[in-house]
This record gives structure tokens, sequence and C-alpha cells, in this order.
């Protein structure tokens, strides 16, 4: 979410000053690192360990929105998840003593990335989970590289496409149409939910391209533009709810708590852990939390919904999972190739979902 990894993403995601592979030559980062100036601390739980609950937060996003809709209408799901998550990074911006951005330029820029990074997926997702399986939400989400690469190529003019990295294109969709069943016309899929979970996915490399061309060097760190970002969005969806949403007239528990943990956990909470694994391991090992979400998202809707898997579900998500990890490759050794100028990279996030 990558996303959903809605990483996508968690929305904007941190990144560290080097990108690609682990040797390659250290670059500016779109959001300025926190702790720049500051020793880095040990983490008291291992990097695997919160890698791993990271996988299970975003892989669980997908079960929790279907079970909020269940309640609650799409739009109050997103603002509710927007919710939480706003007041998680706001008492992790409290306790680090973060300052919010002053420009009014920033915060211009950064209702843009709200809207591509938070409202418009996040909506969009839960109007789709309406209609279609949780799992089938998941396998979309995975799917956000291949639109960042396709995207890639068109916006960022530095970022050249490979061979290896065109196939990877072509494979992904080729997974795609295997997931969706096009040889059998796509029957007993929703198209319209389905369209909106792909939309979804790529709403999220056009906010990360946005971010990336608009919000480096704003002096504020990552974890303030991040909370900032997200303030912005809950705005947004504060001022849109109302509008096609009448008040909900009880609070179901679980519908409730599963609205709550998806804002608390998948949004806030998320956000931290992948805050930390960047800065410990690199955006590389961190953004491999993309190929584990739409497995335990699957895993989960079966498990648990009961939601029906057939064969090509799993088959085509293998296939989209390998294009996408092809699109993110790099052909030969970080040191051979020329350094592209800082500031703008390729958008191989995680989609939160």
């Amino acid at each position: 979410m990558r996303a959903p990894s809605e990483p996508a993403t968690a929305p904007t995601a941190p990144r560290a000053p080097s990108t690609g592979a682990a040797s390659a030559p250290p670059r500016t980062p779109p959001h300025p690192h926190p702790s720049a100036s500051a020793p880095a601390r040990r983490p008291v739980t291992d990097w695997r360990i919160r890698f791993g609950a990271l996988s299970l937060i975003w892989g669980f996003s997908f079960l929790l929105i279907k079970v909020g809709t269940d309640a609650y209408a799409p739009f109050q799901v997103t603002f509710g998840r927007l919710l939480s998550g706003t007041a998680v990074l706001a008492v992790a911006m409290a306790v680090r003593r973060e300052r919010l951005p002053r420009s009014a330029r920033t915060w211009g820029h950064l209702s843009v990335a709200a809207f591509f990074l938070n409202a418009l997926p996040f909506s969009l997702f839960a109007y789709a989970e309406t209609t279609i399986p949780s799992t089938l939400a998941g396998i979309c989400n995975a799917t956000s590289p291949l639109w960042g690469m396709a995207l890639s190529i068109v916006a960022l003019s530095e970022d050249r496409p490979t061979r290896r990295r065109v196939a990877g294109l072509g494979l992904g969709f080729l997974g795609v149409l295997t997931v969706l069943g096009a040889w059998q016309g796509f029957s007993g899929l929703d198209p319209s939910g389905t369209a909106m979970a792909l939309l979804a996915s790529l709403s999220y490399p056009i906010g990360w391209i946005y971010v990336r061309r608009t919000l480096a060097g704003t002096g504020s760190s990552t974890l303030a533009l991040t909370g900032s970002q997200l303030f912005v969005g809950t705005l947004q969806l504060a001022v849109v709810t109302p509008l096609f949403t009448s008040a909900p007239t009880a609070f179901p528990v679980l519908p409730t708590l599963a609205v709550v943990a998806l804002g608390a956990l998948g949004t806030g909470l998320a956000v931290l852990l992948q805050y930390g694994l960047v800065t410990e391991v690199g955006p590389t090992t961190a953004q491999m939390v993309t190929y584990f979400i739409p497995v335990i998202a699957t895993a989960a809707g079966v498990a648990l919904l009961g939601e029906e898997l057939n064969w090509n579900t799993p088959a085509g998500a293998l296939i989209v999972l390998a294009g996408a990890a092809l699109t993110q490759s790099r052909a030969g050794s970080a040191a051979t190739r020329p350094s592209r100028r800082p500031g703008r990279r390729r958008p191989d996030r995680a989609a939160a979902p």
C-alpha cells in the first residue's frame, strides 16, 4: 500500500541517504534525515523482528478495511484511519520534540502529497473492498512498483529503463491479468472495485514522484513532514466525509476496533517501524516488505474471512511479485554506474495499503 505497501509506504516513507544497491554512493534524501547531527540510538528490538511486524501489520490492513466497511461507509473508515494514525504520529513528534513545517509553500505541497498518498488511495481501497475480496485488494497493492516503474520512465528523465526492468514491467502486468483471469473474461470479479484498487496502487507512485520534486530540502525531518501530511489528509477527509455520508447511528465493537487498529497500527505505528528500518538497514532491504504484504493479506483473507481462493490468484500474485522485483533491480555494479543528479530518484518505496 508499498503500498499498500499504503507503503503503500508508508505515506512518504522515510529514505536513507542511499538507494538501489548497497554500494551506491550517498545521495541527498527527499526528506532530510532527522538524526543527521545526532548520534544514532541502538534499537532495543532486532530489525528482523520489526520487519516481520511491519509485514504483518500492512498485510492485515486489508482484512481490517474489510471488517471496517461492514459497519461504516468507506469515507468514514478512511477518516477514522487517518485520525488514529495522526494521533500516533503526533505523540511521536511530541516525544521527539519535532517542529511542524512553517512555510506556507511546504504546507501546500503537503496537501497535494496527502491527497495522492493518503486520502485518495485509502478511500479507493475502502470503496474497492465493498465489492472485491481483501485478498484481491492486497494483490492489487503489490502492483505499485510496476506503476512506479512506468511513471518514472516519463517523469524522471535520468532514470533510464534497462531491458531487465522493462521485462519486469511486462511480466508484472501479465501477472495482473493472471490474477484477474483475463482468459475467462474476468468472470466473477467486480470491474469497478478492481479498477479502484488498481487506481489506489497507481496513486502511490504519483505521490512519491511529486514529493521528491517538491519537498526536498525543506529543513523539516521526515517524521515532521509525514505527521503533518497525515494531519492534512485527516482535514481533507473531515471535509469530504460529511458531504457523502450520514453520521453513524451505532458503533459496533469489532468494526470500530478494526478502524482504530487500521489507523493506529497500519498508518501510525507502521510509519515509525519503517522509519527505523530505513535508518538502520537502508531502503533496499526495508522496501522488501512490499513482497510479503500480498502473501499475508491473502492468508488472512482466506483463513479469517473465508474468502475463496482460485489457483490463478496465488499464481498471478507470484508473477506480479517477480515482475516487481525485476523493476527494482539494477544491472551491473552500482560503483560502475554514473551517479545521477541528487534529489530525484525512482519511486521504489513500499506502498502502504
